[in-house]
This record gives structure tokens, C-alpha cells and sequence, in this order.
């Protein structure tokens, strides 16, 4: 009689994990809606030393030294490109930037081609933003190394998840049992779908709040509450994240006009009354300052954590680089 396969560790115990490469299997970092919580956590719990490290005179650690890193964004970014290209080169990694606007997709190559000249220039773990859901799991099947997705359409953006979390955790210190609220364009948001799944993943009472246009049909299935009235979604809320309206994303007339869409849905401080007293303020940038969220809220001295979250950023980024490429560094137990 076949032995029953060992239970895996209690979801929501930090700490508690399958040795070595089995405490996460996977050779990308492709979506949240990939990694059961205590997979999660084990990233959270890795990016801890980094956070340490980040603060420090010297930030330096040379484990990746002699690797190499290639920043394939295929879309226009200011924080993601530049917190990925930090974190590379904080643990010793040679890193390559490669814009799109400047490569060869300009010239007609198609994301195919590209992904198997990626490949044949012996990367050590590629980077990828796209325009395009599904485009970064297309060229994880063409290259022999670990990919990274740092947002592909509307799909998933994995890291800022992740790294909302570990704000969220370093905060409160937990994430099971909160009530967090993520407010705006949550139908085009890449960054809303990562953080449903990586927050209720992980416990937290999720509820989602949009004008109707601006939210996914049949939401309710990923475990949240959603509302259409935001102060209502607001009442004793520990934490409120914003969204931006994603005009870039629209076709068509979505809300009736950004003044409209403030008095509606925007965070103000009366509106932040109705929260908990405590309740933190997110917001993963770039921010509408006036539509989404007001600079009063923005720049809120002990309740924004809003540049504490680009602060994460890194150290969750360090942690993603660093466990994705130990089977390739043959690290002990990784092999």
C-alpha cells in the first residue's frame, strides 16, 4: 500500500516550510494565482534580510555576482524597471535594460523571436513587462532560464503583490483577519487581480470598490466583497488601497469626468474618517493626486505608506532574484 504524501505546512504559519528547493518549486514567478500561502510567505519572510540590508550604509551582498539579469520591458515604467535593476545589482548581478522602443519589436520582430534571442544570450533570469496578458508566460516557455513578471496586461503584476503584502505585514504585523479595501479601476488593474489573490490568499477580508463600468464582472468569485458606494466599503477599513484610472487601458467613456470620479471615489481625509482609526494608506503609483487620492491623504504623516511600499519593492525584488536563480547557482538543497 502506496504511503500518503506528507501534509504540507499549515498555510498561515510563517516559518514553517519544506526544506530546501521545495519550499518553492516553481523556476518562474509568473502570478500569484501560481503559489499556495505558504509559498507566499516564504518570499515575505526571504525579503526580511533585504529590507535589513537596504537600510544599511552599505548595501551590497555579492551572491549573484557573475550572473546576469536582462530587464525585457516591453511598456513604459518608472518604479518597477528601477527597483528590479537596484535589486539586481544589490546582490552582484550584471544587469541589462533593454527598452522596447529601442529593440528590434519596432522593427516587426515578433515576441517570439525576441524571447529566443533572449535566450541565446545566456541569461541568468529575465525580467519581463508586456503590454499583452499571457505575453510573459509565452516567453517563459521559449527560454531555458527563470522569468520574472513584472506585469503583463491586465493579467498579473506578482511583485507588487507580494510587496504589498510585506508592507501591509511589516505595519500591522499580519495579514490574516484585516479588512483591506482596494478602491479605482480595479477592471483594468493588473495590480488589483495580484493583490486579491495574494491577500486573500493569505486571509485578509478583502473588499473590492468601483464605479459599475470599472468593475469585473463576476468579482465575487475571487473571495471579496464589492461595493459600489465607497464609503460604505470604508467603515472600519485597516487598510485602503488606491488605484489609478488607467486611461491608457479605456476605450470608451468609463466615468463621467475626473472631477466626477473625485467626489465619488476619491480618498479624502473626511472620507479616511470612516476607516479605522489606525487605517493605512497604499497606493502603487504613479498617483492622480486630486482625482484618486488628495495630497493631504497622500503625504499623511504616519498613515501613507505609500513611499514605504516602493521601499519593499527592492527587498522583495532581491528575494524573487535571489530564490529564483539558486537551482542555477547550485545552491545546497536547491540542486
Amino acid at each position: 500500500m502506496q504511503a500518503s504524501p506528507p501534509s504540507p505546512p499549515s498555510p498561515l504559519a510563517a516559518g514553517r516550510y519544506p526544506e530546501g528547493g521545495l519550499a518553492f518549486p516553481h523556476r518562474d514567478l509568473l502570478a500569484i494565482a501560481d503559489l499556495p500561502p505558504w509559498e507566499i510567505l516564504y518570499l515575505l519572510d526571504e525579503a526580511e534580510q533585504w529590507v535589513e540590508l537596504n537600510r544599511q550604509k552599505v548595501k551590497r551582498d555579492e551572491r549573484l555576482a557573475g550572473l546576469t539579469i536582462i530587464n525585457a520591458f516591453f511598456e513604459n515604467s518608472t518604479r518597477t524597471l528601477l527597483s528590479f535593476e537596484i535589486a539586481g545589482k544589490r546582490l552582484g548581478a550584471d544587469v541589462v535594460n533593454m527598452h522596447a522602443a529601442q529593440s528590434s519589436v519596432k522593427k516587426g520582430e515578433t515576441l517570439i523571436d525576441t524571447a529566443l534571442t533572449l535566450n541565446a544570450m545566456r541569461a541568468d533570469a529575465i525580467v519581463i513587462r508586456h503590454a499583452s496578458s499571457g505575453a510573459v508566460r509565452l516567453i517563459a516557455d521559449k527560454v531555458d532560464c527563470p522569468v520574472l513578471n513584472a506585469g503583463d496586461g491586465s493579467h498579473e503584476h506578482p511583485t507588487q503583490g507580494l510587496l504589498d503584502a510585506l508592507t501591509i505585514r511589516t505595519a500591522k504585523g499580519r495579514v490574516e483577519g484585516l479588512k483591506i479595501v482596494i478602491c479605482g479601476d480595479v477592471l483594468h488593474s493588473r495590480v488589483a487581480r495580484s493583490n486579491i489573490l495574494c491577500l486573500t490568499t493569505l486571509g485578509a477580508q478583502v473588499r473590492v470598490c468601483a464605479p459599475p463600468a470599472l468593475m469585473p464582472a463576476g468579482i465575487e468569485a475571487m473571495s471579496v466583497t464589492a461595493f459600489h458606494d465607497f464609503d460604505a466599503a470604508l467603515d472600519g477599513a485597516d487598510v485602503v488601497m488606491m488605484l489609478r484610472l488607467q486611461a491608457e487601458r479605456m476605450q470608451g467613456q468609463f466615468i463621467p469626468s475626473p472631477r466626477e470620479y473625485r467626489h465619488l471615489y476619491g480618498l479624502t481625509l473626511d472620507r479616511l474618517a470612516r476607516a479605522a482609526p489606525d487605517a493605512l494608506v497604499m497606493h502603487p503609483g504613479p498617483m492622480n493626486r486630486g482625482v484618486e487620492i488628495d495630497s493631504h491623504v497622500a503625504d499623511l504623516a504616519g498613515r501613507s505608506w505609500i513611499t514605504r511600499q516602493v521601499e519593499m519593492g527592492v527587498a522583495i525584488r532581491m528575494a524573487c532574484l535571489d530564490v529564483l536563480t539558486r537551482r542555477g547557482r547550485g545552491v545546497e538543497g536547491w540542486t
